[in-house]
């Protein structure tokens, strides 16, 4: 079995992005750029989720709260989402090759249905979003050992607000984090066998700090309130093992591991993380856990033509008290895809059904649970048109 674009086809296919471990939607694969002979890739997926939970009640303080009971109903927190990418490829020499590749590699977009003054966190809202540019040189020491690395920019920007009575004297703080644009490195290594089309390689992305202009409003103390401040956020670091081979006629084994450092991930505006006795919070906005995704498939080639797979995903729930802007804890995916060649031009298009973990989302210090999130799923499609030239 020998290299053939069906098989990177299939790797692009099954690879939907989707809601996972802190605000990845992407996973920054790089095939791309292991691609045979010059290639040009257009995609773009749709990701519909399906999260709602109730809430767990606030207790009575006599005289002051009557209290909330237990149920309030949060449907419909997590918004849709779309995952635009492309990326254009091309041998420099025999032994030198170069890529671009454009992605929107994390964000997200959380809303708590409900009333700030009747609900435990009615009206709390998270939007995020990057884009991200990476341009990669591949350099082939020999047929089988290569050398991988590159420059990525990346564009950030987000909005987080703190509604419901579980935030206290924060209900109604909001922050914005105006865009901004930093820089940060790939870099990466590869072994392959091209007769059974075996490929093990390793990549690791750096973080990329963003100092934001921040604007924060509803801080208790009002000389906090729209005083003029940096925040800075570092997207994270990660390490990505993709690997594929033969092991059969026209069969592809496929898959991949992915750890990321969510966290070092903080979002620590200067107003609210300010000490409790100058009126903040004394703690950051966002507490996440670093999370491993793994991948493993199967695709197979059905005709001249046509070719097929199916692939999973894994991550492992951590805690379950998480932060009401994450309010999942682990997943599985089951992912199908098909991919139709012609000449140059390669159709592929691909679903994915994700059940998300259990989780319970918290508020103050100690953690405590404001309400229980269970049985969500969200369901990805997606479609990839690729040139060969």
């Amino acid at each position: 079995m020998t290299r053939s674009p069906w098989a990177a086809a299939l790797l692009a296919l099954v690879a939907v992005p989707a809601a996972a471990g802190g605000l990845d939607r992407t996973g920054q694969p790089i095939d791309l750029l292991f691609a045979v002979g010059n290639r040009a890739e257009v995609s773009f997926a749709r990701t519909v989720p399906s999260i709602s939970g109730q809430g767990t009640g606030l207790a009575a303080i006599p005289g002051v709260f009557p209290g909330l009971p237990v149920g309030t109903s949060y449907n419909d927190t997590g918004g849709a989402f779309g995952s635009p990418a492309a990326g254009v490829k091309v041998d420099i020499t025999d032994r030198l090759s170069a890529a671009l590749l454009f992605e929107q590699p994390f964000g997200t977009d959380v809303a708590y249905p409900g009333a700030a003054l009747a609900t435990e966190l009615g009206g709390t809202y998270a939007l995020a979003r990057s884009d991200s540019l990476t341009a990669l040189l591949r350099y082939r020491f020999s047929e089988r050992l290569s050398a991988h690395g590159g420059l990525r920019l990346q564009r950030a920007s987000g909005e987080i607000g703190l509604s419901g009575l579980a935030y206290g004297p924060f209900n109604g703080y909001e922050v914005d984090l105006a865009p901004e644009t930093s820089a940060g490195s790939v870099l990466g290594v590869a072994y392959e066998i091209p007769d059974i089309a075996l490929r093990v390689a390793l990549t690791w992305n750096s973080a990329i700090a963003h100092d934001f202009d921040t604007t924060e409003t509803g801080l208790p103390n009002p000389a906090l309130n729209d005083v003029p401040s940096q925040t800075r956020v570092e997207t994270p670091q990660s390490v990505r093992l993709d690997f594929q081979t033969g092991i059969a006629e026209d069969t592809l084994l496929f898959g991949s591991v992915r750890w990321a450092e969510w966290s070092a991930f903080r979002i620590d505006p200067q107003g609210f993380a300010a000490p409790l006795a100058a009126g903040g919070a004394g703690e950051g906005l966002v507490d996440l856990e670093d999370v491993t995704t793994w991948e493993l498939g199967l695709g197979r080639q059905l005709s001249e033509a046509w070719a097929g797979s199916v692939a999973v995903a894994y991550e492992a729930g951590g805690n379950d008290l998480v932060s009401p802007l994450a309010p999942f804890n682990g997943l599985f995916a089951i992912a199908l895809g098909a991919s139709w060649t012609h000449r140059d031009v390669t159709i592929s298009g691909g679903a994915r059904y994700t059940w998300l973990g259990d989780a319970r989302p918290e508020t103050g210090t100690p953690d405590t649970a404001r309400a229980d999130f269970a049985g969500n799923t969200a369901l990805t499609l997606g479609m990839t048109i690729g040139f060969a030239f």
